[in-house]
């Protein structure tokens, strides 16, 4: 399969910026949306790509977002990267947390793959990715509001791939066990290589996305040798 165009939604640093970056040296036109695209000038600067303002929750944002890529081309390579936490008791949540939660992380993603699913259809190609958590696989306490949202994405991912692969489309969700690497967040110099470096999960997603149809992986889980499972 062959990408032209690609949009990431939940754009920020980290791992949305490790695979603008990838795709950008694919050969890809990248585009970038997010809440707040003011912290974007510099990774736009750098792949070239373009920054969109969206609430991923929202559905008239959703459409309009779709709507303006169409102007240069719909993308071809879409990755739902958003997502939204809420931690505590169960009987100390904020249920509009709650709410917000399950929103970003699963309608959201549903929202996305509806604007991509049509625009693919008909040329009867094209990838959405979802970056899931171990939440979604393994509730831990303290953690509901995300389970719930992560589990979610996990069932829609795993719907999408059974309607969608056969009209030629591909789906993949991958699953994020441990840490994602960050500036703010080294790995300790007694435990290198502890969390996930964000250049090698774009590689896996890259690898996973051009694999041959006769040979797709729906679900990819990564996670550091150290982590227990």
């Amino acid at each position: 399969m062959t990408y032209r165009r690609a949009l990431i939604v939940g754009a920020g640093s980290g791992l949305s910026a490790a695979l603008a970056r990838r795709f950008a040296r694919e050969g890809l036109a990248v585009a970038l949306a997010a809440r707040r695209t003011d912290t974007l000038a510099a990774l736009c600067a750098e792949t070239g790509a373009t920054a969109h303002a969206c609430d991923a929750a929202e559905p008239d944002a959703v459409a309009a977002l779709f709507a303006a890529l169409d102007a240069g081309g719909a993308p071809d390579l879409v990755v739902y990267n958003a997502s939204f936490r809420v931690r505590g008791p169960v009987a100390e949540l904020d249920p509009e947390g709650v709410r917000r939660s399950l929103e970003v992380s699963a309608f959201g993603a549903f929202l996305v793959a509806q604007q991509a699913a049509r625009r693919m259809l008909p040329q009867r190609q094209g990838a959405i990715a979802f970056t899931g958590a171990t939440a979604g696989v393994k509730g831990f306490a303290l953690s509901s509001a995300f389970a719930m949202g992560k589990f979610a994405l996990r069932g829609l991912a795993q719907s999408l791939t059974r309607e969608l692969s056969p009209q030629g489309i591909r789906v993949l969700h991958v699953v994020i066990d441990g840490g994602i690497r960050a500036a703010h967040r080294p790995d300790p110099a007694a435990a290198p290589d502890s969390t996930l470096a964000p250049d090698a999960i774009a590689a896996t997603y890259w690898h996973a996305l051009t694999q041959h149809r006769s040979a797709w992986s729906w679900e990819i889980e990564l996670r550091p040798w150290v982590e227990r499972f």
